[in-house]
């Protein structure tokens, strides 16, 4: 396998909390009231050094979606997921955009500060 190169970005940003790689900038955050199997979540417009994984249908609180996992590209651990299309007209809004689970992450401005990780309301996949 070749070398990865990741891309670093200027700004708040949230960092895989596994190996710090770069994830998403602050100013891409869309909502932070999302949560899933795991806890809590952030949705944001864009996200870098990641990869997707396959799509697949699952359905969530909001209904169903075409959803693939996203993985960090550095240490191969998942970090959330990517919207690829959604069933229901009102939830159109979530299609192409990224959902980073919060205890994956860490916020840039302080490394070594773990997000909170329990559970909340919102589009949590059924288990």
């Amino acid at each position: 396998m070749g070398r990865v190169f990741l891309v670093e970005l200027d700004g708040r940003v949230y960092k895989c909390k596994f190996c710090r790689s770069h994830l998403a900038l602050a100013d891409d955050l869309v909502s932070r009231s999302f949560s899933c199997r795991r806890g809590k979540a952030y949705l944001f417009n864009t996200a870098v050094n990641v990869t997707v994984g396959a799509q697949e249908e699952r359905m969530m609180l909001s209904g169903m979606h075409t959803v693939a996992d996203i993985f960090c590209c550095c240490c191969g651990q998942i970090v959330g997921w990517k919207y690829e299309a959604a069933h229901d007209k009102s939830q159109k809004y979530k299609e192409g955009k990224f959902v980073l689970e919060r205890g994956r992450i860490v916020d840039g401005v302080d490394a070594e500060f773990y997000l909170d990780t329990r559970s909340g309301i919102s589009d949590a996949e059924d288990a």
